[in-house]
C-alpha cells in the first residue's frame, strides 16, 4: 500500500526530544538586548544603539501579553539547536515549521512539566509571536530596519478526551530563521545555561559567549556598555548592585567575571574562560609556593654560614 504524499510536508515533521542535542543560538542576538530581563510583564520599549549608530535594536510589547523574555528566549535556541542538527544529519530543505510535543519541548528547555509549566509555554509563545521588533541587522542599504516577531505562528494541540497537551508546532519568522540556517551564524552554548535562574546572569552569559569566547586574556567591559547590551531598564546604581551581585556568586557558565577598570578608570567587568582562570591560579599558587620555599632555602642557608662561622670564631680563640 503507498502511503498518500502529504500535501504540507513542512508541518508533518516531527521533531523528537534530542537528550544530547548541542545547544546553539544567533550570533546576532547574543550581544544586544533583544529581550526583557524580569519575569513581570514588560511593555517598556528597548531602544539600543551602537556607540557607532550603524547597528540598532527597538523592540516593542503590546500591552495584552508583554515583552519576550529571556526564558521565552530558550524556545528559539532550542529551534536553533535542531534546525542544526538536521543540517548536520544531512537534511537539505530546512523547514520554518517545526513540531514536537509540548512534553519533549518543556524537557529539552530544562523545565518542568506542570500544568502550570503548559500554561507559561503558552505564554511564552504568544510574546514570541506579537512582541515586534525593528533592527538595522540584515537590512538591506536601501531600507532604513527590518520589522519582524520572532514566530509567524504556533498551535498546541489539546487531547479531546483529557483536555491535556499534545502536539505543537512553532513557525519561524524569515528573519529568524535566516539568521539561524545562515552560514557560520551560530554559537554552541553550554548546556547549563537553561539551569541560570536571573535574567540578568542569562545575559551576561550571552554577552561574554559572544565576546570573550576563547579568547586568551579574556575581554573586558565596561559597566555602562553592559547596561546598554543587556536591555536593563534598571536605574545604574541599582544594576551597578546587581551586577557586583553576579559578579560575586561567580556562577556563568564557562566564564568566571571579576570587577576591573578601564584605563581611564572607568569601572569595568573581566570575562575569562574557567580553564584558564583556574589555570593562572594554580599558577599563581604555585609560583607563591616556590617563593615560599626559596625563602626557607634562604634562611636555612643563612642560618647554616652563621652557624659555621661561629663554629670558626669558637676554634679561634
Amino acid at each position: 500500500m503507498t502511503k498518500r504524499p502529504n500535501p504540507n510536508p513542512e508541518f508533518d515533521l516531527f521533531i523528537p526530544l534530542m537528550g544530547d542535542l548541542p545547544l546553539k543560538d544567533q550570533r546576532e542576538t547574543m550581544e544586544r538586548p533583544f529581550f526583557s530581563l524580569q519575569k513581570r510583564k514588560r511593555v517598556k520599549p528597548i531602544e539600543y544603539s551602537s556607540p557607532d549608530g550603524e547597528t540598532w535594536v527597538k523592540i516593542e510589547a503590546i500591552p495584552a501579553y508583554g515583552m519576550a523574555t529571556i526564558w521565552d528566549a530558550d524556545i528559539l535556541i532550542w529551534a536553533a539547536s535542531t534546525l542544526n542538527r538536521m543540517r548536520e544529519q544531512g537534511v537539505n530543505d530546512l523547514p520554518r515549521t517545526l513540531r514536537t510535543t509540548s512534553y519533549d519541548l518543556l524537557r529539552a528547555i530544562k523545565r518542568d512539566t506542570s500544568g502550570r509549566a503548559y500554561q507559561e509555554l503558552q505564554a511564552a509563545l504568544q510574546r514570541l509571536q506579537t512582541t515586534s521588533i525593528s533592527t538595522s541587522i540584515r537590512a538591506p542599504k536601501r531600507r532604513t530596519k527590518a520589522g519582524f516577531n520572532w514566530l509567524d505562528k504556533w498551535t498546541l494541540e489539546v487531547d479531546p478526551d483529557t483536555d491535556q497537551p499534545r502536539g505543537m508546532t512553532v513557525t519561524l519568522s524569515d528573519w529568524v530563521y535566516e539568521g539561524i540556517v545562515g552560514e557560520r551564524s551560530l554559537l554552541t552554548m553550554h548546556q547549563d545555561y537553561f539551569l541560570l535562574t536571573g535574567g540578568l546572569e542569562r545575559a551576561l552569559y550571552r554577552i561574554a559567549r559572544k565576546h570573550a569566547g576563547n579568547q586568551k586574556g579574556g575581554w573586558t567591559c565596561r559597566v555602562e556598555v553592559l547596561r546598554d547590551k543587556t536591555g536593563s531598564d534598571s536605574k545604574p546604581k541599582e544594576f551597578n548592585r546587581m551586577l557586583r551581585k553576579v559578579v560575586e556568586a561567580d556562577q556563568l557558565p564557562d566564564y568566571t567575571m571579576e570587577m576591573a577598570a578601564t584605563a581611564d578608570g572607568s569601572p569595568a567587568v573581566l570575562f575569562r574562560l574557567r580553564g584558564e582562570a583556574e589555570a593562572l591560579a594554580l599558577a599563581a599558587r604555585l609560583e607563591a609556593e616556590q617563593e615560599r620555599r626559596n625563602r626557607v632555602e634562604a634562611d636555612r642557608r643563612r642560618a647554616a654560614e652563621v652557624d659555621d662561622l661561629m663554629d670558626k670564631l669558637a676554634r679561634g680563640r
